[in-house]
């Protein structure tokens, strides 16, 4: 009877992996977020949901979103998680977005949600630009430090800067953006076409200039701020230097995709995805995040890091996008890598 017994329960122990097996839902993830990033937080998901099964397709902003778009009608991710805010407001724009109120939507503070009642999207981060400076190549070259994005056109620094193509690049975009904001676009263009004559080659992504400035290829990136930081943890000669004049920005958020049927798996990632704990990781290395977790600033920032971030008109940078993206290739194009 005992051996009966035995032998019931382990019939009845694999027929319960069979039907956890059975129930386990793929979701399809596409995000910007940096590689070095993903597989830390991707940690705390498996951990706390492990019958969901995670496929991730990570590439730059621009290609990101171009990818939604090409795929408006016949979507094939599930989830939008830490892609550029502007990026998914022409998301939402095309039909693209389910709107999703998450658990805790409450704690995230204004300016990193959609405005709507049910948010078609929701921040968990902001990234900012930062000059990525080889210490070593510009005392070899007899170089300043920059200390503003004025002082990038000053004519000593003639083919030794390097920034990504706001096209392909959520970091490229958002400092366009910044520069026409601040400075107002007809001015802002005139500062482009300075700041072009400088430029030895545009990258398409946002990291780029920032590891050719670490590997001493140009002695200056215009990148943003965590790549500069990662950089320099291995052991590269890298100071990150904020504008005094302000950073452009973006928020890294998250969106449902439209489909006729939206898997319970994707809302549940939703849900973590603005969770404490995962919150806590994103804040030990970018102080802006979609709620206050108590974090120490990571070593590097300003003290007060939301006074760096510039005025930033979402709505405005979104409807404009592809009008500036249109004249910035017409423009400058030229020097960007090959795709």
């Amino acid at each position: 009877m005992k051996q009966l017994s035995k032998v019931f329960a382990l019939f009845m122990l694999a027929l319960g992996l069979v039907s956890a097996t059975a129930q386990a839902e793929d979701l399809l993830v596409y995000t910007a977020l940096e590689d070095d990033e993903i597989p830390r937080y991707l940690a705390l998901f498996k951990k706390s949901h492990p019958e969901i099964n995670v496929k991730i397709v990570r590439d730059s902003t621009g290609i990101v979103t171009a990818k939604l778009l090409a795929e408006k009608d016949n979507p094939r991710a599930d989830v939008v998680w830490g892609t550029a805010a502007t990026s998914l407001m022409l998301c939402d724009q095309a039909g693209m977005v389910e709107p999703y109120a998450p658990k805790g939507i409450e704690r995230v503070v204004p300016k990193m949600k959609d405005f709507n009642k049910v948010p078609h999207w929701v921040g968990i981060k902001a990234w900012m630009t930062g000059f990525c400076v080889n210490t070593y190549e510009v005392e070899d070259l007899n170089l300043p430090t920059p200390e503003n994005f004025d002082d990038l056109l000053d004519p000593v620094y003639k083919g030794h800067l390097v920034m990504p193509n706001p096209a392909s690049s959520g970091t490229g975009f958002l400092t366009v953006s910044a520069i026409l904001q601040m400075k107002g676009e007809k001015a802002g263009w005139d500062y482009l076409d300075k700041l072009h004559e400088n430029i030895a080659r545009y990258t398409h992504s946002g990291s780029k200039p920032c590891k050719i400035a670490g590997a001493g290829e140009l002695p200056i990136g215009v990148s943003f701020a965590y790549r500069g930081f990662m950089q320099k943890q291995k052991g590269e000669p890298v100071l990150t230097v904020f504008p005094r004049d302000g950073s452009g920005w973006d928020v890294e958020a998250n969106c449902l995709i439209k489909k006729e049927a939206v898997k319970p798996a994707a809302k549940t990632f939703l849900d973590w995805a603005i969770s404490e704990p995962v919150m806590k990781e994103y804040a030990k290395v970018y102080p802006v995040t979609a709620y206050a977790t108590g974090a120490e600033i990571p070593d590097g920032f300003p003290e007060d890091p939301e006074a760096q971030l510039i005025e930033n008109d979402f709505q405005w940078a979104a409807k404009n996008r592809m009008k500036i993206l249109k004249q910035w290739a017409a423009r400058y194009d030229g020097k960007s890598d090959a795709k």
